[in-house]
């Protein structure tokens, strides 16, 4: 089963089991593929559509971080069950020694030995590591390997 139909069939369970919240997420996710699929003229990949979800997933964090600082501890807790769905369609998260493994392997592909080929090494990781780490925590311990 496509990740596309996934989404499809959990959006009618949770329609059936009347889960408001999940079942709006759900249709927050198949808006933004929507749209996304209108934009690029076309079906989107399994790949194409993990990178949505993760950047679905960096904006309810980001959410979450902005309404914390804010004291609104509602909208928090709607961002957080939001956040807790989206991540149900991803793949499961990578350990950090994996990470530090690709990450190995990506600078000695493009045979990165400063901090100005991090782009390169960016190049290489992010298809790889797409859903299955955070993007940010990725580019933190390229620059400190490259750093060193």
């Amino acid at each position: 089963m496509s990740l596309k139909e996934k989404i499809n069939s959990e959006m009618v369970s949770a329609a059936k089991a009347k889960d408001k919240i999940r079942l709006s997420t759900i249709r927050m996710i198949k808006s933004t593929l929507h749209n996304k699929e209108i934009e690029l003229k076309g079906e989107l990949s399994d790949a194409d559509l993990l990178q949505m979800l993760s950047s679905i997933v960096k904006q309810r964090k980001d959410s979450i971080e902005q309404f914390r600082k804010g004291g609104r501890a509602d909208l928090t807790e709607k961002e957080e069950a939001e956040l807790k769905v989206v991540q149900e369609f991803m793949p499961e998260q990578m350990s950090e020694e994996k990470i530090e493994a690709e990450i190995e392997k990506a600078i000695g592909e493009v045979s990165a030995v400063s901090i100005k080929e991090m782009g390169k090494v960016m190049k290489v990781l992010i298809p790889r590591l797409t859903g299955r780490a955070d993007g940010k925590m990725v580019s933190e311990k390229v620059k400190t390997k490259l750093s060193t």
